[in-house]
This record gives structure tokens, sequence and C-alpha cells, in this order.
């Protein structure tokens, strides 16, 4: 499908009805006791428990996940001391731009955030006490520009022996879902985050890998899957539905990946091997990998994937082995191990999918660019695998039941 098709999509086609009780406030206690819909390339549908994803998939797979960590990103202050409370929310690092070098700041940083109740701040910092080792750190946040609808907000602090890592993990709070309608408990913490999660960076949680528990992680190793990891930092655009009538009129948010090299060369050497994505995100980035190589082959790369290449007339369409090894070559040229970059790629129903052969995911909002990922990847039918959903009582979002999607070249494996 070209690319003016795919911008035509009316984003009214991917909506259904989803009632307000489907819509999973708290986790299961048990995080591998949930729901699992396994859908297979014919179409048939059946229903299983998360615990049992280990006989779903084949030995030979990869299994690759998220170990992004979500961040306290919620810091609320109160204007002079006691008046109204403005909250800002930490979206991404401006300075230093690179995540781990900004948490490892110390004394001052600069960050893009929402600014709950900005009305009420006019101008000036505002100010508050952080306790950390038991000792008070006075933590400013000064508002120094506009970016679109956010705020670029310079943070400093009296300490130079604290970093930001330190400050929002005293200060701030786990910022969970809108669509949860209630504010964030103390079980947050360790709910809305996976058992795998180690780099600070996101506001969201890939949240199809809360399912995952050490006793899956030891079926799946006796079975001989391989386990890796990817980073890709979760925005909050993640959570915004498509405002506009067509898909050609919504821009993707922006967000940072990182991949190790090895992962790069595993990937460049075994077509043959099914990779199964845990969570959109994970797919985004792994997607993201091969349009990057194919950027990279015809001289056009410039840091990002843009949403609009893979349907753009000038794609070389290589094969995955030819882009990833251009990837390599590249970080080879620059002595690089872990490939940077930011994508916005939109995968949409017409989107060719080159790496990933299998995925892991929740089920998504209504008229989101995640259900239109979803759809890419069942070829229009996520209808049925929903209205089976609806139908046989699987909890909904970020907190819900969760789904296998087996494509043609996993099931053949």
């Amino acid at each position: 499908m070209n690319e003016n098709m795919v911008k035509d999509i009316k984003i009214a086609d991917y909506n259904y009805d989803l009632p307000d009780e489907r819509i999973a406030r708290h986790p299961l206690q048990q995080r591998d006791a949930c729901k699992l819909l396994t859908r297979y390339p014919d179409g048939k549908i059946q229903q299983h428990i998360f615990s049992e994803l280990p006989d779903l998939i084949p030995g030979n797979a990869m299994l690759v996940y998220n170990n992004t960590r979500v961040i306290n990103a919620r810091l609320k202050f109160q204007k002079n001391g006691n008046g109204s409370t403005i909250e800002i929310f930490c979206l991404e690092p401006i300075d230093p731009w690179e995540h781990q070098e900004n948490f490892a700041a110390r004394k001052q940083c600069s960050w893009l955030c929402f600014v709950g109740n900005s009305k009420r701040w006019k101008d000036g910092a505002l100010s508050r006490a952080v306790t950390i080792d038991g000792k008070d750190v006075n933590l400013h946040a000064t508002r120094t520009g506009r970016e679109g609808n956010a705020s670029k907000i310079m943070f400093s602090w009296d300490d130079d022996n604290v970093t930001f890592s330190e400050i929002i993990e005293a200060a701030g709070e786990i910022p969970i879902p809108p669509y949860l309608n209630r504010g964030t408990e103390k079980s947050d913490e360790t709910d809305y985050q996976t058992i795998y999660s180690h780099i600070d960076g996101s506001v969201a949680a890939p949240t199809a890998g809360l399912h995952f528990t050490p006793e899956v992680f030891a079926a799946l190793d006796k079975k001989g899957v391989k386990r890796r990891e990817l980073t890709l930092h979760v925005g909050a655009g993640t959570f915004q539905p498509v405002k506009s009538e067509c898909v050609g009129d919504h821009e993707m948010h922006q967000e940072f990946i990182r991949v190790n090299r090895s992962l790069i060369k595993e990937i460049a050497e075994s077509e043959n091997t099914p990779v199964i994505a845990v969570g959109t995100t994970s797919v985004r980035t792994l997607e993201s990998l091969y349009h990057a190589g194919c950027l990279l082959a015809i001289g056009e790369w410039r840091g990002i994937i843009p949403q609009w290449f893979p349907y753009d007339e000038k794609h070389p369409h290589l094969s995955v082995n030819d882009a990833f090894n251009h990837i390599l070559r590249y970080m080879d040229s620059n002595n690089e191990e872990d490939f940077i970059a930011d994508t916005q790629l939109l995968i949409a129903p017409g989107y060719t999918y080159r790496v990933v052969s299998g995925i892991v995911t929740n089920f998504h909002q209504p008229q989101s660019t995640l259900l239109l990922l979803v759809s890419a990847f069942v070829e229009g039918d996520w209808k049925k695998m929903y209205d089976f959903a609806i139908d046989n009582g699987f909890r909904f979002l970020s907190y819900g039941d969760a789904s296998l999607l087996i494509g043609q070249r996993m099931q053949q494996a």
C-alpha cells in the first residue's frame, strides 16, 4: 500500500465499544495468571492463561523485550509555599539530551514537560524541599520556554552530591495512565514496572511485559527460547488517541531507542529465527532498525526514522540481513557499541512487517495508533479478536489481559 492510501485510512474504522468495567484498574495479584488470547495466521482464536506462553511459542524463537524503567515523572510544587498546586510532568530530557546523562546530572538539568494548572504559574521559580537520606535538598523549577503545548523547565538544586535521578525518585510519583481514572497508589510503584526494567527513562510502562514472572522466564529458558533486551523510552504520546479524521493528519510522537550491537548482529545473522516482540514498543524498535538500515543504504540517515518512510516510493526494500548489516557498518565506522536513534515510525494497515514474526501485547484503546499496529499485523482482523475478548470477559488496557499474535513465519518455525 502506498503512502497516500495509508494516509487516507479513517480512524473511525478502528473504534469499538469498551465498557468502563472492562478497564482494569489494578493488575491481578499473580502477574502470569491473566488471560491470554492467542490468534493464529488463519484467524483461529484460542483462550489460554499467560503462564502457558512458553508452550505456545517455538523453542528456536527469540523473545525481545523493552528494558526501560518508568520514572517518577510527576513532580508537584506549591506556589508560594502554600498556594495552588502546580504539577510538572517530565516528558523527555533537553540538557543533557541523553537520558542516562540527564539522570546523572548534578546541580541542574532541563526537561520538556507538561505543566498542570499552568495558568496559576505566571512567572518566577517554583520551589520545594526534597528529603534525601534524611537531608533536605531545595529543588527549584524555572520555565525557560515553550515547545508546542509543552514547557521547557530547568530544574536546579542546592546539593551537588545529589543526582537528578535521586531527586525524582524521592520527590516524584509514578505516572499511571489517565484512563485508569484514579490517583497513583503505593502498589503502582511495583505493579507498573516489569520485572526486567532497569534503564530509567519512560513515562509509561511497556505494559505487555507486566505479565512476565521469573517462573515464565524459567520455562522459556528450559525450552531454549532466547531472551534479548532493547530500550525504547515510552513517551506520553502513547496515551494519545488519534484525534484527526484520517491517519495522514496525525503526527506520531518521537521516542528514543537504544539497541546493542550484539542484538543487531544476531538478527542480521539469523533471518530464519522467529522474532517475537513483547509489546508495541519492542515492535516499533525492531521495525525501526530495519528502516534505519534502509535509510543508511540510500544515504539519508539523519538520526530519526520518519513516520512515513516505510510507505515512501524511494524505500529500497532491502532484506533484513542487508539492512541490519548497513547498521553494523555504520556502527563500526563510528566505533559505537549501541545504536541510538529517535523513531516516529507509524505502523498502520498496509505496512509490511520485516523483522517481527510474533507479538505479545495487551488490548488497546479505541482509535489509537497501537490498535492500528495490531491491525497491520493481523491483516485487518482485529475486530474479531476484540469482539472475542469482550464476549469472554477479558480485561483491557495497561493492567488488563494479554494476547499472543502469531505470524506466518512464527507458525512455520
